[in-house]
């Protein structure tokens, strides 16, 4: 009689969680050091990890009188924007900071991860992250621009069972999540690695590497390897009417897909007179992507082109209409453009532009897309007196 087959079986006791992570670039860090004291912080803008709105609290000072020589990062729950509900309910959850060098890769030695930890009751994080003085001397520090990632993985209070193949383990494999542009991103950073064209911006060189900017731009490919390539001798190639920060960010695009958030963070209870500096720094950064924007449609970078026009319809305002308008006309920016006659479908907002001689830039500079505007608004506003205000 045959010996029957032994039964096997298996099963998993399976508690969900779900991870994500969150870069924060700190541009300007001798600013912030100098504008926020021990005690006081600047916070990220909101992210999502597990259903859950999170950000992260920086402080360049510190967060204590004992940590007042070390930056400080703690991760908070935000319980009011909760997308996932459950105001103060348990939110169970581990996060680690990394320190991240040039090439966007975590420095071990500056990796520090929490216990788990309900964060409906506090926010959690280390007070003596980095010392500043070991970041201030480092190479991880560059145009006075660094950069920490966190990672968080929300665990969930639902246990299930689940049926598995005997073997199951052996087929299990876990699949890290890509990091290509963090590896592409330290090859633009490691100059030395291969770089053959170097360019010519105002005065600053950039070393770049041909195959690269060829497979991101038909321009930079006909440019390089099309019939009016620029010979492989060429020891420089000067690039016009572009400013070196704009060149390094369209680089940083064209090697990693991502940018660095051009908008500045709101610092926590600012004085009255720094308002000056706030709308300084708005006005920056809307700059920056408008030339942004000219530079990707220069190249032929439409997603990067897309990402300049998202970015300024968060720039609308009676002063900078009339001017983003024109920009969008100029680089059809068909999205742009509808958010700017949007932002003018109100008499308030067309009296600020008729106020900020904005009118008169359109008729020197866009008049068909003044008739445009004219046609929109007329239900609105009689047209005449539109016509009337304009001369």
């Amino acid at each position: 009689m045959p010996t029957p087959e032994p039964s096997t079986s298996a099963s998993a006791i399976v508690s969900g969680t779900v991870t994500g992570h969150h870069v924060l670039t700190i541009d300007g860090y001798s600013r912030t050091k100098a504008k926020l004291p021990t005690g006081r912080f600047t916070a990220s803008r909101p992210f999502t990890v597990g259903g859950h709105s999170w950000s992260i609290h920086y402080y360049p000072s510190g967060d204590r009188s004992d940590t007042a020589g070390f930056i400080s990062v703690f991760l908070e729950l935000n319980p009011a924007a909760d997308a996932g509900g459950g105001g103060s309910e348990p939110v169970d959850a581990r996060v680690t900071f990394s320190l991240l060098d040039q090439a966007g890769r975590s420095v071990p030695s500056h990796t520090m991860a929490t216990d788990l930890h309900d964060f409906a009751a506090t926010g959690f994080g280390f007070g003596r992250f980095i010392e500043r003085s070991y970041l201030e001397q480092s190479e991880h520090l560059k145009n006075d621009r660094f950069a920490i990632r966190c990672d968080v993985v929300v665990f969930s209070d639902e246990l299930r069972a689940e049926a598995r193949t005997a073997d199951a383990a052996a087929l299990s494999v876990a699949v890290p999540p890509s990091d290509l542009s963090q590896h592409l991103g330290g090859l633009l950073a490691a100059k030395e690695l291969g770089a053959d064209v170097t360019f010519l911006v105002a005065g600053e060189t950039f070393t770049a590497h041909r195959c690269v900017l060829a497979a991101r731009s038909p321009v930079f490919r006909a440019e390089l390897f099309g019939p009016m390539k620029e010979s492989a001798a060429t020891a420089v190639i000067t690039v016009d009417d572009i400013e070196p920060d704009v060149f390094r960010n369209l680089l940083t695009f064209m090697y990693t897909d991502t940018l660095p958030e051009t908008n500045p963070q709101e610092l926590e209870e600012e004085e009255d007179d720094d308002d000056d500096d706030y709308e300084d720094d708005q006005a920056q950064a809307a700059a920056m992507v408008e030339h942004l924007l000219i530079a990707a449609d220069r190249y032929n970078l439409e997603r990067l082109k897309l990402i300049c026009e998202d970015r300024l319809c968060k720039h609308i305002d009676g002063e900078s209409v009339a001017t983003i308008l024109a920009l969008a006309e100029q680089h059809s920016c068909d999205g742009l453009k509808e958010a700017c006659f949007q932002f003018l479908s109100s008499r308030s907002a067309l009296n600020s532009l008729v106020a900020t001689d904005g009118m008169e830039h359109l008729a020197r500079w866009c008049p068909s897309v003044l008739n445009q505007l004219m046609s929109k608004v007329a239900a609105l506003v009689p047209v005449d007196f539109v016509v009337r205000e304009t001369r």
